[in-house]
């Protein structure tokens, strides 16, 4: 079971889209990997399984059909519309943006759990999740059209089961959508500062130069990667904090140092589009390094990144059981490292489902250490801070007291 099955996945004729774009395109005859991972016997993670009919049908996690929903690799072809918008959109990515935001309210050290404040946290992660990350990931779809033709033929926009006009559509109002929830949010927070609709402009603009030529940040492997990283990492942070808290420029430093990691992320994700991005000339990292130093360069700015993080936290915050949970999630005994060597490091292109699944929630659970850290940080602070001003306001009332006493005799 934890060996890798290939099988040969002939596409014989070309799937024509709606709008004629990609018609007449041959695309490559190429095997298809099906992975197992151990220990979810006899459940398989990824894997095809047929029906009574016949039919083969993608299974994630056992469920059948969560593939494709999700925007999971080595998926069947969908018809229902709403199916295919919602495979645009990778709900399977919406979840580090979540968690993000999540982080950003731990480390503003103002949230409480109040009914009001957990709405703003969701619409928050509505804005940050379904809307700006479902606009990220159907805007690269559209511009990584030939390449998925080569990589994921089954995609909505390479096989034709979405036309042009449908996809520009739900470009225009997941975009506006985002947009416009940041403004509810701004106002709903009283900010003076619309700190939220900024953040959503910039966000989308960054991921608009990530996909869109002429720049397509994401030609350029380190740029690009970069840029994905922080857009996970550094930018729901921000959002989450300015909601409830105040944006410090020391937090926005240390989250844009963070994203380091979130760039060995993105290089994990390049692992499945070497063959395309080779095609189309994209220098990712895995085509511009190979695959044995494209490796080591995600499992070390992953890594790394933590340590200096966990470090700071430990002497620069002063908080050191933050940072010793921290280490304890990089360490080998929480399986991090241990996820690296068993799965990654021998064969990354056939192991990244693997790795990411058992490696990454350790990521995001130090990230929201780092918040928690931060917030304790903050609020501490603010008691002194607060403790020092009753002190001065005690000492100089003690003062009026003594001076009109002295005056008296």
């Amino acid at each position: 079971m934890n060996g890798t099955m290939r099988a040969p996945c002939v596409i014989s004729t070309v799937l024509a889209s709606r709008n004629g774009s990609l018609a007449g395109r041959p695309l490559a005859v190429r095997p298809c990997r099906v992975q197992q991972i151990r220990g979810l016997k006899p459940v398989q993670a990824m894997t095809q399984q047929t029906d009574k009919k016949g039919k083969e049908q993608e299974v994630f996690l056992g469920v059948k059909g969560n593939a494709q929903l999700l925007g999971m690799k080595g998926a069947d072809t969908e018809t229902n519309i709403w199916k295919i918008r919602l495979q645009l959109m990778k709900p399977v990515t919406w979840i580090p943006l979540i968690w993000g935001v999540l982080c950003g309210a731990a480390a503003s050290g103002a949230f409480t759990w109040t009914p009001e404040n957990v709405a703003k946290s969701v619409l928050c992660m509505v804005m940050s999740g379904p809307l700006l990350t479902g606009y990220t990931q159907t805007i690269n779809d559209w511009y990584d059209r030939e390449i998925d033709a080569i990589n994921e033929p089954y995609r909505p926009i390479p096989s034709g089961a979405i036309s042009e006009g449908e996809v520009k559509a739900q470009i225009w109002a997941l975009l506006l959508g985002g947009i416009g929830v940041a403004f509810v949010l701004d106002q709903w927070a009283g900010h003076d500062f619309p700190i939220m609709t900024v953040l959503s402009v910039f966000g989308s603009f960054i991921s608009y130069i990530y996909s869109a030529p002429p720049l397509k940040l994401k030609q350029s492997g380190w740029a690009g990667n970069y840029a994905l990283g922080s857009s996970y990492i550094a930018l729901p942070w921000w959002a989450g904090q300015a909601l409830f808290g105040t944006l410090t420029l020391d937090v926005m430093v240390l989250t844009v140092l963070y994203s380091i990691a979130g760039l060995g992320i993105a290089i994990v994700n390049d692992f499945k589009s070497i063959e395309g991005d080779r095609a189309m000339g994209l220098q990712s990292l895995p085509v511009a390094f190979g695959v044995d130093t494209a490796k080591w360069i995600c499992v070390g700015s992953i890594d790394v990144t933590q340590l200096a993080v966990a470090a700071y936290l430990a002497f620069g915050l002063d908080e050191p059981v933050y940072g010793a949970v921290l280490l304890a999630l990089i360490l080998p005994q929480a399986s991090r490292i241990y996820a690296q060597i068993k799965y990654f490091l021998p064969d990354p292109v056939a192991n990244d489902v693997k790795y990411q699944a058992s490696a990454q929630p350790f990521l995001v659970f130090g990230l929201l250490t780092t918040g928690l850290a931060i917030g304790a940080h903050n609020n501490a602070a603010a008691a002194a801070a607060q403790a020092a001003e009753l002190v001065g306001g005690a000492a100089a009332y003690v003062g009026e007291v003594a001076t009109a006493a002295a005056a008296l005799l």
